[in-house]
């Protein structure tokens, strides 16, 4: 079933009610921050269970989600980075690390806001072509071939304190693919620094740490979004469930992430971004995901 509209925007969710929305605010978390898109889940569930589309808007929004579990998770790095930048403007201390990292977390957030703002009309347009099947799955499978190339190619042997300028803005680059569906921004951005030639746990740790400026931007903005649209307080409190529980599974998903990185390398999202892309591409042809 297409999404329903408030005002424009695509607030499908709504019609979902508090128990669907917080099933898939599990699958939201779990999927939002590791690299197999949660565009293609929150695409490929409803789908196969018989709901309604859940809307770009809820999408959006659950990045709020996000950002309260990666925030949480790596509160130390946060904390420093924070602190330790504040610190080192009252010092006048120009050359600090923690505010030299801000800076470049600044820099690289650049792209993505500047293309975020120029492309919103057509990401967030009801029944918007670029959240279709097709798309969604042709991006699921040429970014498994991405990073699977960037498993071939590269030796990992860089760690997080060494980054540099370059490498923030590569991954912010990159960070623009998160735009299409299918892509997903954890992905994209991990992808990158495994192509950095980051090991693996520091590639996700700096993924997750430079997209806390978009995620936050891109909640708060959908937040802002349905405030004009006039969202009423049942659905208010219908995203609220997702949020809370979203967040808790985003968490967890972090924790399993950096697992799975440690044990078995990224090649197990290879083959199933593969397998999910496939089975997009399938259900669309066919017309069993419709």
């Amino acid at each position: 079933m297409a999404a329903a509209c408030t005002a424009g925007l695509d607030t499908g969710f709504v019609e979902l009610g508090y128990a669907k929305v917080a099933a898939l605010g599990v699958v939201q978390g779990i999927t939002e921050l590791m690299p197999i898109s949660s565009t293609a889940h929150m695409r490929i569930v409803p789908a196969l269970l018989g709901w309604r589309d859940p809307g770009s808007a809820f999408s959006a929004a659950m990045q709020l989600a996000a950002l309260a579990a990666v925030v949480s998770y790596f509160w130390s790095d946060v904390r420093n980075l924070v602190f330790g930048s504040l610190g080192a403007i009252v010092r006048r201390d120009f050359g600090d690390w923690n505010l030299r990292f801000a800076i470049w977390i600044v820099l690289a957030t650049l792209p993505i806001v500047i293309a975020g703002v120029l492309l919103s009309p057509i990401l967030n347009a009801c029944n918007t072509p670029i959240r279709g099947l097709p798309v969604i799955g042709i991006s699921m499978i040429t970014l498994a071939i991405i990073l699977a190339i960037a498993e071939f190619y590269c030796d990992h042997s860089r760690s997080y304190d060494q980054m540099n300028l370059k490498d923030a803005m590569i991954v912010g680059i990159a960070q623009v693919g998160a735009l299409i569906p299918g892509v997903s921004r954890s992905g994209s951005t991990l992808t990158a620094a495994l192509f950095r030639d980051l090991n693996r746990e520091d590639a996700a740790r700096f993924s997750f740490i430079l997209g806390l400026p978009a995620i936050a931007g891109a909640g708060l903005k959908e937040l802002h979004e349905l405030q004009k649209a006039h969202l009423d307080p049942h659905g208010w409190a219908i995203l609220a469930v997702g949020l809370v529980v979203a967040s808790i599974s985003a968490f967890v998903a972090i924790w399993g992430l950096l697992r799975i990185l440690e044990r078995f390398s990224a090649w197990p999202f290879v083959v199933y971004r593969a397998l999910i892309g496939v089975v997009l591409l399938i259900g669309a042809s066919t017309g069993m995901l419709a």
